[in-house]
């Protein structure tokens, strides 16, 4: 009787009542890109409070007209990843609207040199998105694309090749004691791109198993990789820096 009662104790019971300020953000960061379940179990609540919050936090007039280079931004970060309903609420336009957009983007698609900011929305998206999607995302044919992706050493997670059953899976062989003793002696200074192409693996596996073994940069390698964000942050500071990829107030 008591291990009964002990066991349920033991379950996690759904959160209940007023949402908090940190529940809502992580509600407007996360909608759409998770499903609601794995939404709900994240802020322990229910898969119908976290729908019926959403539409309440995401709830305005229609937008019309004109896209507004913050809402081409958003409409990035959703597409490819979240259902078209989902848009519709969290863009506030209709379905016509957000389709002919994409439309739009995808006549725009040419080469061009890559930006730091565009490397990093590679290496951000590619994992969880389609080569179809993310030519819309990117902008940029998707044989450039996908050389750019090989060079940095880039693969689709494992979640989103079940998901779609499509794509070509990167088999990494396993880990072998030589392999381990490479990445100690590489990785404090040197680049973990230079790391994944001197392993011959992806970039995530790399960085993924110097962090199972708590290899840590050295202080040198740190202040260079400083230096870089540095150099990034003024980047997005210049004039010439594209505000379509800044995030909606």
């Amino acid at each position: 009787m008591n291990s009964t009662v002990q066991g349920t104790q033991s379950v996690t019971r759904r959160r209940k009542g007023p949402w908090s300020h940190a529940e809502l953000d992580k509600l407007k960061r996360k909608y759409g890109k998770v499903s609601d379940k794995a939404l709900g179990r994240d802020l322990n609540r229910s898969v119908e409070s976290v729908r019926r919050i959403a539409k309440k936090v995401f709830k305005g007039d229609l937008r019309t007209g004109p896209w507004a280079p913050k809402e081409v931004y958003l409409l990035k970060e959703y597409w490819g990843v979240a259902e078209i309903l989902v848009m519709e609420l969290v863009l506030r336009r209709t379905q016509g609207d957000i389709l002919r957009k994409v439309k739009e983007l995808r006549g725009e698609v040419r080469s061009r040199p890559w930006l730091a900011e565009d490397l990093q929305l590679l290496k951000r998206h590619y994992g969880t998105r389609s080569s179809v999607d993310l030519v819309v995302i990117l902008g940029r044919p998707e044989a450039d694309i996908e050389e750019k992706a090989s060079e940095f050493r880039l693969a689709k997670d494992k979640g989103f090749q079940r998901r779609r059953g499509t794509g070509k899976r990167v088999r990494m062989p396993r880990w072998t004691k030589d392999d381990v003793e490479k990445l100690a002696q590489l990785y404090p200074d040197t680049p973990n791109l230079d790391i994944a192409h001197a392993l011959n693996r992806t970039l995530k596996s790399a960085v993924s198993k110097a962090h199972d073994l708590g290899l840590k940069k050295s202080s040198s390698r740190l202040r260079d990789m400083g230096r870089e964000n540095v150099r990034l942050r003024y980047q997005k500071q210049s004039p010439s820096y594209s505000t379509d990829r800044a995030p909606l107030p």
